[in-house]
């Protein structure tokens, strides 16, 4: 989509560094409100006394990334030319169609990959508020299919496509575009183990591929909506201790969740090379 008889890579850094300086822009701004509401929601309470995910800053922070999704539309008309609705898919808009088929089938997958890690090893617990419970369930199921969209529309959207262009040659292409993606995806998780490197550059590489097999980022969103989503309900259903999850250094990441999150990543890759086995990569239909 936004190849040219020129490589424009600057033109494509330039893009990359402000969907990145107006994502993490806006999550520091957001954070920043939310902590002063906090503040004056719990007056007197020590920061570190306090959840250290309220729901306030949960909100907040979702919001923030959820925004890269008008923000992606909006650099690539502006650098590019071309209109923002292509980014959704090949057809210039979001096919509810094959979404709804992949919450169907994705969302099963990952409820039981996750209720077999948090069965096999059951993490550390804290004590949450009552209330605290309720609106982190409440902000969790409206508001985190909106951040993995954002995540999904910057990444396996506007960055896959600007990397691809760089390319000449179908596969050269697709290399560039999977490669920067998922580097980026992964550098910007910041995380110090080397294993959760793996865990973020697999999830990666798979919804990036069904992104370019199916010409569009219907699946790559339900695949990060659907563990992101049941991933926090499962912390909130068994009072986890938030700190201890979000745990990123070394030794972090459980081996059983490496096996059981990327079964479901390449097992979603794997239908859909097999729905596609015959017809190939999806294309932008002929005018």
């Amino acid at each position: 989509m936004l190849a040219g008889e020129e490589r424009r890579i600057g033109r494509g850094i330039l893009a990359i560094v402000l969907l990145l300086g107006g994502m993490f822009g806006a999550i520091i701004a957001f954070q920043l409100v939310g902590g002063w509401i906090d503040g004056i929601l719990w007056p007197g309470v020590p920061g570190d006394e306090r959840l250290v995910l309220t729901p306030l800053a949960h909100a907040g922070s979702l919001i923030a990334v959820g925004l890269v999704v008008p923000w992606s539309m909006f650099l690539q008309r502006w650098l590019y030319g071309v209109r923002g609705a292509s980014l959704s898919s090949v057809a210039s808009g979001f096919r509810f169609d094959l979404f709804g088929r992949a919450v169907l089938t994705v969302t099963p997958a990952f409820l039981i990959a996750l209720a077999v890690f948090e069965t096999v090893s059951p993490g550390e617990t804290a004590m949450w508020r009552h209330g605290d419970v309720i609106w982190l369930l409440v902000v969790t199921v409206l508001l985190v299919p909106l951040q993995s969209a954002g995540e999904e529309y910057g990444l396996r959207g506007l960055v896959f496509r600007i990397a691809a262009g760089w390319g000449r040659g179908r596969w050269t292409s697709l290399i560039l575009g999977i490669g920067v993606s998922a580097a980026l995806f992964s550098v910007i998780h910041t995380a110090s183990d080397p294993w959760w490197n793996v865990f973020y550059l697999l999830f990666s590489f798979a919804t990036g591929y069904v992104t370019w097999r199916t010409g569009g980022v219907e699946i790559a969103v339900v695949v990060h909506a659907a563990l992101n989503t049941l991933t926090f309900i499962f912390w909130i259903a068994l009072n986890a201790d938030i700190s201890a999850r979000f745990d990123r250094s070394a030794g972090g990441l459980d081996s059983v969740l490496l096996i059981t999150g990327t079964t479901v990543f390449i097992g979603t890759a794997a239908v859909v090379w097999f729905r596609t086995r015959r017809s190939g990569p999806a294309r932008t239909p002929l005018a």
